[in-house]
């Protein structure tokens, strides 16, 4: 079992708490459990939060050290650098192994250490030039949801925490498990698109209607040759105003989102079938064996072989 440890500080933000503790800490229906979650905190007793009470943590930095996933969920208020104490605490973690993982805030905390100095990380839109003030030695990127370093990943604000999350689980046993977790949170498996489309509300008159229909006929269709002509056609739709409304709503244009459900039903035949890669390849709309290859090489860095005989279901 894989052990994930959050470190709690008071006063903590229960939401990006809930969202580590959603992901790896239930046991779910007909979802083998492969993660255990414990909370733990500097001062083991009550810790205050934002959200008006006050809960018992009873584990002390010393859970850190049992640890293979360290998580700070948030780190408030930003301008109060951890304790010597927890620094040490987490660079011990690291230096052992664990995986560090920040959400929203959390990624202060970890800047503290000097583990994201000459690293991309990401925090919350509203909070990355500070970051990038305190911080210089650190690259930060503005615009994405998360960054995964491998031993050290960062999530931009709260809810970009599950996305983190999830792609960490995605990681760990692969695309169909994580599926199993997001389905049974009534979540996407992988959002597309960066954090900045949240910076600032949208104009109401360029989102006049719900994407939602084309997206479920296209997904049931991702083995016929759809352009985005065709998308475009099928929701009443000049091209240029579909385009638009994809990037209003999705923050990624008709063409790069619909690549990425082709990428993702491709991945998940690749793990739990024994259908050839052409074969995959033609069921998921792209066409070739060689154009598979391609789209995997440029997207996930690998190639379908590879990537199923690491993430083949039966082989785990």
């Amino acid at each position: 079992m894989h052990r994930v440890v959050a470190l709690a500080h008071p006063p903590q933000s229960t939401f990006e708490l809930s969202c580590a503790a959603e992901v790896f800490g239930l046991e779910r229906p007909g979802v083998p459990t492969r993660y255990t979650f414990s909370v733990c905190t500097e001062h083991p007793g009550p810790v205050e939060t934002y959200a008006g009470y006050a809960m018992l943590v009873t584990d002390g930095l010393d859970a850190l050290d049992r640890a293979d996933t360290v998580i700070v969920p948030g780190w408030l208020p930003v301008g109060e650098a951890p304790s010597p104490a927890v620094i040490r605490s987490l660079r011990r973690a690291h230096d052992r192994g664990a995986r560090l993982v920040s959400i929203c805030t959390g990624a202060f905390a970890l800047a503290h250490t000097g583990l994201l100095d000459g690293r991309r990380a990401t925090t919350h839109w509203a909070r990355a030039d500070e970051l990038a003030a305190r911080f210089p030695a650190v690259d930060i990127d503005r615009d994405v949801l998360y960054v995964d370093d491998g031993d050290v990943a960062t999530s931009a604000g709260a809810g970009a925490g599950i996305d983190l999350c999830l792609h960490l689980v995605r990681t760990d046993h692969g695309a169909g498990y994580a599926a199993q977790v997001a389905r049974s949170m009534v979540m996407p498996p992988h959002r597309e698109g960066g954090q900045l489309q949240y910076a600032a509300p949208p104009h109401p008159a360029q989102i006049d209607g719900s994407l939602a229909p084309l997206l479920e006929w296209v997904t049931g269709r991702l083995d016929e040759p759809l352009m985005v002509e065709d998308l475009a056609a099928r929701a009443a739709l000049s091209p240029r105003t579909l385009a638009r409304r994809f990037t209003d709503q999705l923050g990624i244009g008709p063409g790069q989102w619909l690549l990425a459900q082709r990428i993702a039903a491709a991945r998940e035949l690749l793990e739990t079938s024994d259908l050839p890669v052409d074969a995959v390849a033609r069921r998921t709309g792209l066409s070739s064996a060689t154009n598979l290859r391609r789209r995997f090489l440029r997207a996930l860095g690998t190639t379908p072989g590879a990537y199923r005989r690491a993430f083949r279901a039966d082989s785990r």
